[in-house]
């Protein structure tokens, strides 16, 4: 299930808190943000390539590359057995930017945006069939866990993708990583 979770970014505690997609895609859609569900158009095993996700999605992944000019789409993969998978979660836990949409679709698994808008934190757990659209100049970062499992469609304006500014803020050190939000969350 998606949740959104909205705090001061002082800290965790208190927050507002929706599970329904569409109060998500509303309450993101205030700050700019697309969130949407995409459903599958056929059944994908959990070891499908770059070219059949790609080819499962290809409507929506038109539709957006039309909208927005996405010139280019690929697909992530990160499992447990990621011989990286340290290096590549601690790359997105630090606040940044990028000069460029960040685009996620997630075919499988999951991941949790946080996203600091102003004086809020908004925190989106995203799983299978979850698209989020960070735009550009948004202070955000990303927790893929400790045991990341996730595949998720990425989309570009530019042939060579995003590049991270990282801001220097330390507030992300203030919230908590995936897996103890969502023991928080119960």
């Amino acid at each position: 299930m998606s949740i959104l979770t909205i705090h001061s970014e002082t800290g965790f505690e208190p927050y507002e808190r929706y599970a329904d997609s569409g109060e998500i895609a509303a309450k993101l859609n205030e700050i700019g943000v697309l969130f949407e569900r995409w459903p599958a158009s056929q059944p994908l095993p959990n070891d499908a390539d770059q070219e059949a996700v790609l080819a499962t999605y290809a409507e929506p992944v038109a539709r957006l590359k039309k909208q927005y000019g996405f010139q280019s789409a690929d697909v992530i993969s990160v499992a447990p057995d990621h011989p990286e998978r340290q290096a590549l979660r601690e790359k997105f836990l630090a606040e940044h930017t990028h000069s460029d949409f960040e685009v996620r679709f997630f075919v499988g698994g999951r991941g949790l945006f946080y996203l600091h808008v102003g004086d809020r934190v908004y925190i989106v757990l995203c799983q299978a069939g979850d698209l989020i659209s960070v735009p550009a100049a948004t202070p955000h970062w990303f927790d893929m866990g400790e045991r990341p499992q996730l595949k998720a469609i990425r989309l570009f304006t530019t042939p060579e993708g995003w590049v991270a500014d990282y801001t220097g803020n330390a507030i992300s050190r203030r919230f908590p990583k995936l897996e103890e939000y969502l023991e928080r969350l119960g």
